[in-house]
């Protein structure tokens, strides 16, 4: 019996140097095809990813836009639109990813061998995130990532130890998303996929299984200027939005990231927001000394200008 072959599906807007690096690692690391939407058409991006026999490249332009009903204005449902179309191809992949550009399949051992063995009931998996610490340290080297404790009443107590101005507000001590991204198989009739979750009619995650030997490398607070210039979109819009709930205690003055942040904006104009980002993602010795000692602290290597040249040697 074969090994199953596995594919990423991603709406990405970004400079064409991110997108090819993107596609670039997963494809050094056996992805067998990409399904790649640019969320604004880009013509020579859409070049370079076309000229790769396992990149399937989508320009979603006016007529794509004409064909799916008026293009929403938040880039979450076009996400979503996006994810079911690449479902709604001939299928070429057993199983499939929808992630963000930002963020890297890292595997203890080979994705393939790891689907392989998941039970036939299970129509998705789960893979959950480490997030990136700021590291100035060359591309060719590992570089740190924070991992959080799944069980809540565990992972509140760490991460209140780890980070304690502002941990107790912050699930795990993440800027960003804890639940991961899903991987699932395809052809299945019914089968719908939104941001974290997979759905089989009515029923959520059916079958689900947490691929613990799997992780996502989540560059989303990966250096302070990047997250400076990344910080009003996402508190307008994004990761940060105000109808988001709370990670924890909602209705009994739990807060969102957008409170959060707001509240510390208006205590400390200046210099708060550099003492939250400080506190989270500063790889200073004892958070690294504390996340080794839960056993959540990871070292990655991404090297993604190595994986450009070996995909893209026109654009390394």
């Amino acid at each position: 019996m074969s090994e199953p072959k596995w594919g990423i599906v991603s709406t990405i807007k970004a400079p064409m140097r991110d997108v090819l690096g993107f596609a670039a690692y997963h494809l050094q690391r056996g992805a067998h095809r990409l399904y790649i939407y640019l969320d604004t058409p880009d013509v020579a991006t859409f070049t370079a990813l076309k000229a790769h026999p396992k990149v399937r490249v989508t320009q979603t332009n006016a007529g794509y836009w004409a064909k799916k009903g008026a293009r929403p204005d938040k880039h979450q449902p076009r996400q979503t639109i996006n994810a079911a179309d690449a479902y709604a191809k001939r299928v070429e992949v057993d199983w499939l990813a929808h992630i963000d550009h930002d963020e890297f399949l890292a595997c203890d051992t080979p994705l393939p061998e790891q689907l392989a063995v998941l039970p036939d009931a299970c129509f998705c998996a789960r893979i959950r995130p480490v997030e990136a610490l700021a590291w100035d340290g060359p591309m060719t080297e590992p570089r740190p990532f924070k991992g959080f404790a799944l069980p809540m009443p565990e992972r509140r107590k760490i991460t209140e130890a780890l980070y304690p101005k502002f941990g107790a507000h912050v699930n795990g001590g993440f800027l960003s998303h804890v639940a991961g991204k899903m991987i699932y198989r395809t052809g299945i009739e019914g089968f719908s996929v939104k941001i974290h979750n997979a759905f089989l009619g009515e029923d959520q995650n059916p079958g689900q299984v947490e691929l613990s030997a799997a992780r996502l490398c989540h560059l989303h607070g990966a250096d302070w200027a990047k997250w400076q210039a990344q910080y009003a979109y996402r508190k307008d819009r994004g990761a940060y939005r105000a109808e988001l709930n709370a990670p924890f205690d909602q209705g009994k003055g739990g807060l969102n990231m957008h409170d959060l942040l707001t509240q510390i904006e208006a205590a400390d104009p200046i210099g708060g927001l550099q003492a939250f980002y400080d506190e989270l993602c500063t790889p200073r010795p004892k958070l690294l000394e504390g996340l080794g000692q839960y056993g959540l602290l990871h070292w990655h290597m991404l090297d993604l200008d190595n994986a450009i040249a070996e995909q893209f040697p026109d654009f390394a």
